[in-house]
């Protein structure tokens, strides 16, 4: 059966997800993360894409960013995964592949969604109960858009820029976001958009990417069709 068509047009941001095969460790010393931060690094500047946020957990990676150039996302996901499957193979003594089939993603209303979608990523390692702030995970995005960390991975969107007109203030309306975990339902929307590579956004925002692609962004209601009578 050939690939389903991956959706991403350029200058809509996209939630990526990565899991190991069998959700197996891909992470396994601070070194493996360290390369694998450098080698987005890399493949985000070749293809252009701006890295906005992102968490690396052990068996599987989110990131936000926004594709500037057609292809852009799938390149720079392609060229990361293989450059990181050569060295995690050689330096464990093992063979064959490592993630979980290709990488998911889903399209990103920015207005209403983006930040959402921040903290849906940097909460992460709070929700599987590894630290109790996000603030205490080293390999999330959360101490630079939080607390100001440096970085030249991460490019500010737009709507994150906007929180305030100076570094500070935007830091702390950025950490006053996270006061609350966010709602159930809401992660639900994020994982099935994700899985599904459908959209995350209002009605409005689908009808558009559906124009704009050609492809459903609404999910079918399962069940026989009402038959009229």
């Amino acid at each position: 059966m050939p690939r389903a068509h991956r959706n991403a047009p350029i200058h809509i941001p996209q939630h990526i997800i990565q899991r190991g095969n069998n959700r197996q460790a891909c992470f396994a010393s601070e070194e493996d993360f360290m390369l694998y931060a450098k080698w987005l690094k890399q493949y985000a500047s070749e293809y252009k894409v701006h890295i906005h946020a992102w968490v690396f957990m052990t068996n599987h990676v989110h990131i936000l960013c926004t594709p500037l150039q057609p292809n852009a996302m799938s390149q720079m996901m392609q060229s990361l995964g293989r450059q990181y499957v050569r060295y995690f193979n050689f330096t464990y003594n093992r063979t064959g592949t490592l993630w979980e089939g290709r990488f998911k993603s889903c399209l990103v209303q920015s207005e209403q969604y983006l930040l959402q979608v921040y903290r849906y990523i940097e909460l992460n390692p709070v929700r599987a109960e590894m630290v109790a702030e996000p603030s205490a995970y080293k390999w999330s995005s959360y101490q630079i858009n939080a607390l100001g960390k440096a970085s030249t991975l991460c490019t500010p969107h737009q709507i994150y820029l906007s929180l305030a007109s100076n570094p500070t203030q935007r830091q702390v309306n950025y950490r006053a976001l996270f006061k609350h975990h966010i709602d159930t339902k809401l992660i639900t929307q994020i994982r099935n958009a994700t899985n599904k590579g459908m959209a995350i956004g209002n009605d409005k925002f689908k009808i558009e990417i559906e124009a704009l692609t050609g492809e459903p962004m609404h999910s079918k209601k399962r069940g026989r069709p009402s038959q009229k009578p």
